[in-house]
Protein backbone atom coordinates (compact mmCIF):
# COMPACT_ATOMS: atom_id res chain seq x y z
CA UNK A 1 0.00 0.00 0.00
CA UNK A 2 1.20 3.50 -0.76
CA UNK A 3 0.22 6.54 1.24
CA UNK A 4 -1.35 8.05 -1.88
CA UNK A 5 -3.80 5.18 -2.37
CA UNK A 6 -6.63 5.62 0.14
CA UNK A 7 -7.97 2.60 1.95
CA UNK A 8 -11.63 1.85 1.43
CA UNK A 9 -14.11 0.64 4.02
CA UNK A 10 -16.54 -1.91 2.66
CA UNK A 11 -19.47 -3.74 4.09
CA UNK A 12 -18.24 -7.34 4.01
CA UNK A 13 -15.75 -9.23 6.11
CA UNK A 14 -13.42 -9.43 3.11
CA UNK A 15 -13.55 -5.67 2.54
CA UNK A 16 -12.87 -5.06 6.21
CA UNK A 17 -9.89 -7.43 6.25
CA UNK A 18 -8.40 -5.72 3.20
CA UNK A 19 -8.78 -2.36 4.88
CA UNK A 20 -7.29 -3.51 8.18
CA UNK A 21 -4.35 -5.10 6.36
CA UNK A 22 -3.70 -1.76 4.68
CA UNK A 23 -3.95 0.03 8.04
CA UNK A 24 -1.48 -2.41 9.62
CA UNK A 25 1.03 -1.74 6.86
CA UNK A 26 0.53 1.99 7.18
CA UNK A 27 1.07 1.82 10.94
CA UNK A 28 4.12 -0.40 10.63
CA UNK A 29 5.80 1.74 7.98
CA UNK A 30 4.81 5.26 8.97
CA UNK A 31 3.37 5.48 12.49
CA UNK A 32 5.41 3.06 14.61
CA UNK A 33 8.76 4.68 13.66
CA UNK A 34 7.39 8.04 14.83
CA UNK A 35 5.83 6.92 18.13
CA UNK A 36 8.80 7.51 20.45
CA UNK A 37 9.54 10.93 18.96
CA UNK A 38 5.89 11.99 19.23
CA UNK A 39 5.91 11.04 22.91
CA UNK A 40 9.22 12.79 23.58
CA UNK A 41 8.37 16.05 21.82
CA UNK A 42 4.83 16.29 23.17
CA UNK A 43 3.78 17.96 19.93
CA UNK A 44 0.73 17.14 17.86
CA UNK A 45 1.89 14.97 14.91
CA UNK A 46 0.54 16.90 11.94
CA UNK A 47 2.33 14.55 9.55
CA UNK A 48 0.44 11.58 10.97
CA UNK A 49 -2.84 13.49 10.78
CA UNK A 50 -2.19 14.21 7.09
CA UNK A 51 -1.28 10.57 6.53
CA UNK A 52 -4.58 9.45 8.03
CA UNK A 53 -6.49 12.07 6.00
CA UNK A 54 -4.84 10.96 2.75
CA UNK A 55 -5.87 7.39 3.51
CA UNK A 56 -9.46 8.24 4.46
CA UNK A 57 -9.10 7.08 8.07
CA UNK A 58 -10.71 10.18 9.60
CA UNK A 59 -14.13 9.44 8.19
CA UNK A 60 -14.49 5.69 8.68
CA UNK A 61 -17.84 5.77 10.54
CA UNK A 62 -19.25 8.80 8.70
CA UNK A 63 -21.89 7.89 6.08
CA UNK A 64 -20.84 8.14 2.44
CA UNK A 65 -23.43 10.85 1.71
CA UNK A 66 -21.43 13.15 4.00
CA UNK A 67 -18.06 12.30 2.54
CA UNK A 68 -17.13 9.44 4.86
CA UNK A 69 -16.34 5.82 4.16
CA UNK A 70 -19.62 4.56 5.54
CA UNK A 71 -17.85 1.82 7.46
CA UNK A 72 -19.39 -0.06 10.35
CA UNK A 73 -18.69 0.91 13.92
CA UNK A 74 -16.96 -2.46 14.30
CA UNK A 75 -14.55 -1.52 11.51
CA UNK A 76 -13.91 1.84 13.19
CA UNK A 77 -12.92 0.31 16.56
CA UNK A 78 -10.61 -2.14 14.80
CA UNK A 79 -8.87 0.75 13.02
CA UNK A 80 -8.34 2.57 16.34
CA UNK A 81 -7.03 -0.66 17.87
CA UNK A 82 -4.49 -1.19 15.08
CA UNK A 83 -3.10 2.34 15.39
CA UNK A 84 -2.97 2.19 19.21
CA UNK A 85 -0.81 -0.94 19.06
CA UNK A 86 2.01 1.34 17.92
CA UNK A 87 1.08 4.84 19.11
CA UNK A 88 -1.72 5.77 21.50
CA UNK A 89 -1.41 9.48 20.73
CA UNK A 90 -1.89 8.84 17.01
CA UNK A 91 -4.91 6.62 17.64
CA UNK A 92 -6.60 9.57 19.34
CA UNK A 93 -6.53 11.52 16.09
CA UNK A 94 -9.02 9.02 14.70
CA UNK A 95 -10.92 8.46 17.98
CA UNK A 96 -11.40 12.15 18.81
CA UNK A 97 -12.42 12.93 15.24
CA UNK A 98 -15.25 10.46 15.78
CA UNK A 99 -16.05 11.85 19.23
CA UNK A 100 -16.20 15.42 17.95
CA UNK A 101 -18.53 14.61 15.09
CA UNK A 102 -20.90 12.35 17.05
CA UNK A 103 -23.19 15.12 18.42
CA UNK A 104 -23.67 16.42 14.87
CA UNK A 105 -24.25 12.91 13.50
CA UNK A 106 -26.65 12.00 16.32
CA UNK A 107 -28.71 15.17 16.70
CA UNK A 108 -27.63 17.65 14.05
CA UNK A 109 -29.94 18.95 11.36
CA UNK A 110 -29.46 17.89 7.75
CA UNK A 111 -28.03 21.34 7.03
CA UNK A 112 -25.51 20.96 9.88
CA UNK A 113 -24.47 17.51 8.67
CA UNK A 114 -23.94 18.79 5.13
CA UNK A 115 -22.05 21.80 6.45
CA UNK A 116 -19.68 20.16 8.92
CA UNK A 117 -19.31 16.42 8.29
CA UNK A 118 -17.65 16.41 4.83
CA UNK A 119 -14.72 18.53 6.06
CA UNK A 120 -14.41 16.37 9.18
CA UNK A 121 -14.48 13.19 7.10
CA UNK A 122 -11.78 14.45 4.73
CA UNK A 123 -9.57 15.68 7.55
CA UNK A 124 -9.71 19.27 6.30
CA UNK A 125 -11.18 20.06 9.70
CA UNK A 126 -10.29 18.43 13.00
CA UNK A 127 -13.06 18.03 15.56
CA UNK A 128 -13.13 18.06 19.36
CA UNK A 129 -15.65 17.63 22.17
CA UNK A 130 -15.93 19.97 25.16
CA UNK A 131 -17.92 18.79 28.17
CA UNK A 132 -15.72 18.67 31.30
CA UNK A 133 -15.22 21.65 33.62
CA UNK A 134 -13.06 22.36 36.67
CA UNK A 135 -15.89 21.79 39.15
CA UNK A 136 -17.65 18.96 37.34
CA UNK A 137 -15.43 15.93 36.63
CA UNK A 138 -17.58 12.80 36.62
CA UNK A 139 -20.69 14.94 37.25
CA UNK A 140 -20.06 16.77 33.99
CA UNK A 141 -23.66 17.74 33.24
CA UNK A 142 -25.17 18.21 36.69
CA UNK A 143 -22.45 20.64 37.86
CA UNK A 144 -21.91 22.55 34.63
CA UNK A 145 -21.21 26.29 34.95
CA UNK A 146 -20.65 27.39 31.34
CA UNK A 147 -23.68 29.49 30.32
CA UNK A 148 -25.28 30.09 26.95
CA UNK A 149 -27.79 32.95 26.91
CA UNK A 150 -30.13 33.44 23.95
CA UNK A 151 -29.91 36.89 22.38
CA UNK A 152 -32.09 37.07 19.27
CA UNK A 153 -30.61 34.91 16.54
CA UNK A 154 -27.52 34.01 18.54
CA UNK A 155 -26.29 32.70 21.89
CA UNK A 156 -23.66 34.32 24.05
CA UNK A 157 -21.38 31.81 25.80
CA UNK A 158 -19.36 32.48 28.96
CA UNK A 159 -17.33 29.93 30.88
CA UNK A 160 -14.53 27.43 30.36
CA UNK A 161 -13.81 23.75 29.76
CA UNK A 162 -10.80 21.67 30.80
CA UNK A 163 -9.16 18.42 29.67
CA UNK A 164 -10.26 18.97 26.07
CA UNK A 165 -8.41 16.49 23.89
CA UNK A 166 -7.09 18.08 20.68
CA UNK A 167 -8.83 21.32 21.67
CA UNK A 168 -5.93 23.47 20.51
CA UNK A 169 -5.79 21.94 17.02
CA UNK A 170 -9.52 21.51 16.34
CA UNK A 171 -11.38 23.58 13.76
CA UNK A 172 -14.81 22.70 15.16
CA UNK A 173 -15.66 21.89 18.77
CA UNK A 174 -18.95 20.54 20.10
CA UNK A 175 -19.53 22.47 23.33
CA UNK A 176 -22.12 21.88 26.04
CA UNK A 177 -23.49 24.83 28.02
CA UNK A 178 -26.35 25.59 30.41
CA UNK A 179 -29.30 27.35 28.79
CA UNK A 180 -31.76 26.87 31.67
CA UNK A 181 -30.07 26.94 35.12
CA UNK A 182 -33.30 25.97 36.90
CA UNK A 183 -33.56 22.66 35.02
CA UNK A 184 -30.30 21.08 36.22
CA UNK A 185 -28.81 18.59 33.78
CA UNK A 186 -31.99 18.87 31.69
CA UNK A 187 -31.16 22.53 31.05
CA UNK A 188 -27.99 21.82 29.07
CA UNK A 189 -27.75 22.44 25.33
CA UNK A 190 -25.14 21.59 22.67
CA UNK A 191 -23.45 23.89 20.18
CA UNK A 192 -20.87 23.73 17.39
CA UNK A 193 -18.17 26.34 17.89
CA UNK A 194 -15.78 27.19 15.09
CA UNK A 195 -12.15 28.18 15.31
CA UNK A 196 -11.73 31.94 15.16
CA UNK A 197 -15.07 32.88 16.69
CA UNK A 198 -14.56 36.08 18.75
CA UNK A 199 -14.44 35.28 22.48
CA UNK A 200 -13.40 31.65 21.90
CA UNK A 201 -9.81 31.02 22.99
CA UNK A 202 -7.43 28.24 23.97
CA UNK A 203 -5.93 28.31 27.46
CA UNK A 204 -3.16 26.31 29.06
CA UNK A 205 -1.93 23.01 27.71
CA UNK A 206 -1.63 20.22 30.28
CA UNK A 207 1.64 18.39 30.91
CA UNK A 208 0.65 14.76 31.09
CA UNK A 209 1.99 11.34 32.10
CA UNK A 210 1.02 9.81 28.77
CA UNK A 211 -0.63 10.45 25.39
CA UNK A 212 1.77 13.39 25.18
CA UNK A 213 1.37 13.82 21.44
CA UNK A 214 -2.32 14.58 21.90
CA UNK A 215 -2.76 18.13 23.24
CA UNK A 216 -5.09 18.42 26.23
CA UNK A 217 -6.11 22.03 26.83
CA UNK A 218 -8.42 24.50 28.52
CA UNK A 219 -10.98 26.31 26.36
CA UNK A 220 -12.39 29.69 27.39
CA UNK A 221 -15.55 31.45 26.25
CA UNK A 222 -15.72 35.18 26.99
CA UNK A 223 -18.83 36.68 25.47
CA UNK A 224 -18.49 34.22 22.59
CA UNK A 225 -21.32 34.76 20.09
CA UNK A 226 -22.63 31.57 18.51
CA UNK A 227 -25.24 31.74 15.74
CA UNK A 228 -28.58 30.05 16.38
CA UNK A 229 -27.95 27.70 13.45
CA UNK A 230 -24.95 26.28 15.38
CA UNK A 231 -27.13 24.88 18.16
CA UNK A 232 -27.36 21.10 17.92
CA UNK A 233 -30.90 19.88 18.50
CA UNK A 234 -33.32 21.82 20.67
CA UNK A 235 -32.62 23.69 23.88
CA UNK A 236 -32.34 21.30 26.82
CA UNK A 237 -31.40 18.28 24.71
CA UNK A 238 -27.73 18.40 25.65
CA UNK A 239 -28.03 15.69 28.31
CA UNK A 240 -29.72 13.28 25.92
CA UNK A 241 -27.15 13.99 23.20
CA UNK A 242 -24.20 13.54 25.59
CA UNK A 243 -25.51 10.19 26.82
CA UNK A 244 -25.93 8.90 23.26
CA UNK A 245 -22.41 10.10 22.43
CA UNK A 246 -20.98 8.13 25.36
CA UNK A 247 -22.52 4.92 24.05
CA UNK A 248 -20.28 5.21 21.00
CA UNK A 249 -17.29 7.11 22.37
CA UNK A 250 -16.62 4.68 25.21
CA UNK A 251 -16.04 1.74 22.82
CA UNK A 252 -13.64 4.00 20.90
CA UNK A 253 -11.55 4.51 24.03
CA UNK A 254 -11.87 0.79 24.80
CA UNK A 255 -10.39 0.16 21.35
CA UNK A 256 -7.47 2.44 22.16
CA UNK A 257 -6.93 0.59 25.45
CA UNK A 258 -7.11 -2.79 23.73
CA UNK A 259 -4.60 -1.68 21.12
CA UNK A 260 -2.15 -0.50 23.76
CA UNK A 261 -2.46 -3.82 25.59
CA UNK A 262 -2.09 -5.86 22.39
CA UNK A 263 0.97 -3.89 21.35
CA UNK A 264 2.61 -4.38 24.74
CA UNK A 265 1.82 -8.10 24.72
CA UNK A 266 3.34 -8.54 21.27
CA UNK A 267 6.51 -6.71 22.26
CA UNK A 268 6.89 -8.59 25.55
CA UNK A 269 6.28 -11.95 23.86
CA UNK A 270 8.91 -11.33 21.20
CA UNK A 271 11.36 -10.18 23.87
CA UNK A 272 10.68 -13.30 25.96
CA UNK A 273 11.49 -15.48 22.96
CA UNK A 274 14.86 -13.82 22.37
CA UNK A 275 16.11 -12.99 25.87
CA UNK A 276 18.07 -15.93 27.27
CA UNK A 277 18.60 -16.57 30.98
CA UNK A 278 19.75 -19.75 32.72
CA UNK A 279 20.30 -21.42 29.38
CA UNK A 280 16.93 -20.85 27.68
CA UNK A 281 14.60 -18.06 26.54
CA UNK A 282 12.94 -16.43 29.54
CA UNK A 283 9.49 -17.14 28.09
CA UNK A 284 10.16 -20.84 28.57
CA UNK A 285 10.63 -20.31 32.30
CA UNK A 286 7.31 -20.95 34.00
CA UNK A 287 7.31 -17.67 35.92
CA UNK A 288 7.43 -15.59 32.74
CA UNK A 289 5.47 -18.01 30.56
CA UNK A 290 2.51 -17.96 32.94
CA UNK A 291 2.55 -14.15 32.94
CA UNK A 292 2.38 -14.12 29.15
CA UNK A 293 -0.42 -16.70 29.20
CA UNK A 294 -2.50 -14.53 31.53
CA UNK A 295 -1.77 -11.41 29.47
CA UNK A 296 -2.87 -13.14 26.26
CA UNK A 297 -6.06 -14.44 27.84
CA UNK A 298 -7.01 -11.01 29.17
CA UNK A 299 -6.33 -9.30 25.84
CA UNK A 300 -8.49 -11.79 23.94
CA UNK A 301 -11.30 -11.60 26.49
CA UNK A 302 -11.28 -7.81 26.24
CA UNK A 303 -11.29 -7.99 22.45
CA UNK A 304 -14.36 -10.23 22.35
CA UNK A 305 -16.22 -7.91 24.73
CA UNK A 306 -15.30 -4.81 22.71
CA UNK A 307 -16.25 -6.30 19.36
CA UNK A 308 -19.63 -7.38 20.72
CA UNK A 309 -20.18 -3.85 22.09
CA UNK A 310 -19.33 -2.48 18.64
CA UNK A 311 -21.83 -4.83 17.03
CA UNK A 312 -24.43 -3.56 19.51
CA UNK A 313 -23.64 -0.01 18.36
CA UNK A 314 -24.11 -1.01 14.73
CA UNK A 315 -27.41 -2.71 15.52
CA UNK A 316 -28.74 0.11 17.72
CA UNK A 317 -29.35 -2.48 20.44
CA UNK A 318 -31.37 -1.36 23.48
CA UNK A 319 -28.64 -2.55 25.89
CA UNK A 320 -25.81 -0.70 24.13
CA UNK A 321 -25.19 1.56 27.17
CA UNK A 322 -24.41 -1.45 29.35
CA UNK A 323 -22.14 -3.05 26.74
CA UNK A 324 -20.28 0.19 26.03
CA UNK A 325 -19.54 0.62 29.73
CA UNK A 326 -18.45 -3.01 30.14
CA UNK A 327 -16.12 -2.76 27.16
CA UNK A 328 -14.53 0.44 28.42
CA UNK A 329 -14.17 -0.99 31.94
CA UNK A 330 -12.61 -4.27 30.84
CA UNK A 331 -10.32 -2.89 28.15
CA UNK A 332 -9.05 -0.07 30.35
CA UNK A 333 -8.18 -2.42 33.20
CA UNK A 334 -6.56 -4.89 30.82
CA UNK A 335 -4.47 -2.13 29.25
CA UNK A 336 -3.10 -1.13 32.65
CA UNK A 337 -2.39 -4.65 33.88
CA UNK A 338 -0.89 -5.96 30.65
CA UNK A 339 1.41 -2.98 30.10
CA UNK A 340 2.59 -3.15 33.71
CA UNK A 341 3.37 -6.84 33.26
CA UNK A 342 5.11 -6.12 29.95
CA UNK A 343 7.47 -3.77 31.76
CA UNK A 344 8.10 -6.53 34.29
CA UNK A 345 8.87 -9.08 31.56
CA UNK A 346 11.53 -6.77 30.14
CA UNK A 347 12.98 -6.13 33.60
CA UNK A 348 15.37 -3.19 33.69
CA UNK A 349 15.00 -2.68 29.94
CA UNK A 350 11.28 -2.26 30.43
CA UNK A 351 11.94 0.73 32.65
CA UNK A 352 14.06 2.41 30.00
CA UNK A 353 12.66 4.89 27.50
CA UNK A 354 14.65 3.09 24.81
CA UNK A 355 11.95 0.40 24.86
CA UNK A 356 8.29 1.16 24.08
CA UNK A 357 6.59 -0.68 26.93
CA UNK A 358 7.18 2.06 29.50
CA UNK A 359 5.47 4.52 27.16
CA UNK A 360 2.63 2.06 26.68
CA UNK A 361 2.22 1.77 30.45
CA UNK A 362 2.06 5.55 30.80
CA UNK A 363 -0.41 5.82 27.93
CA UNK A 364 -2.60 3.04 29.31
CA UNK A 365 -3.48 4.85 32.55
CA UNK A 366 -5.66 7.48 30.92
CA UNK A 367 -7.95 4.81 29.49
CA UNK A 368 -9.09 4.11 33.06
CA UNK A 369 -9.95 7.79 33.54
CA UNK A 370 -11.37 9.64 30.54
CA UNK A 371 -14.77 9.03 28.93
CA UNK A 372 -15.89 8.15 32.44
CA UNK A 373 -13.69 6.65 35.15
CA UNK A 374 -13.77 2.94 35.88
CA UNK A 375 -15.86 3.72 38.93
CA UNK A 376 -18.43 5.50 36.75
CA UNK A 377 -18.50 2.52 34.36
CA UNK A 378 -19.33 0.23 37.28
CA UNK A 379 -22.07 2.63 38.35
CA UNK A 380 -23.55 2.65 34.84
CA UNK A 381 -23.43 -1.15 34.59
CA UNK A 382 -24.98 -1.61 38.04
CA UNK A 383 -27.82 0.77 37.21
CA UNK A 384 -28.63 -1.16 34.05
CA UNK A 385 -28.91 -4.27 36.21
CA UNK A 386 -30.79 -3.06 39.30
CA UNK A 387 -31.97 0.43 38.48
CA UNK A 388 -31.22 3.84 39.98
CA UNK A 389 -32.12 4.71 43.56
CA UNK A 390 -35.09 7.07 43.79
CA UNK A 391 -34.74 10.32 45.69
CA UNK A 392 -36.49 10.33 49.09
Amino acid sequence: MTTTAPVTAGHTNEDEELMLAAVRQLVEEKVAPRAAAIDESGEFPWDVKELFAQNDLLGVPIPAEYGGLGGTFLTYVKVVEEIAKACASSSLIVAVQELGMLPIMIAGSEAQKQRFLPKIASGEHLAAYALTEVSSGSDALGSMKTRAVRDGDRYVLNGSKIWITNGSVADVVCVFAVTDPAAGSRGVSAFVLEKGMPGFSVGKKEKKMGIRGSPTVELTFDGCEVPLENRIGEEGEGFKIAMKVLDKSRPGIAAQALGIAAGALEYATNYAKERVAFGKPIGQHQGVGFMLADMKTEVEAARLLLYEAARKCDAGAPDVTQWAAMAKLKCGDVAMSVTTDAVQVLGGFGYSTEYPVERMMRDAKITQIYEGTQQIQRLVIARTLVGKAKAP
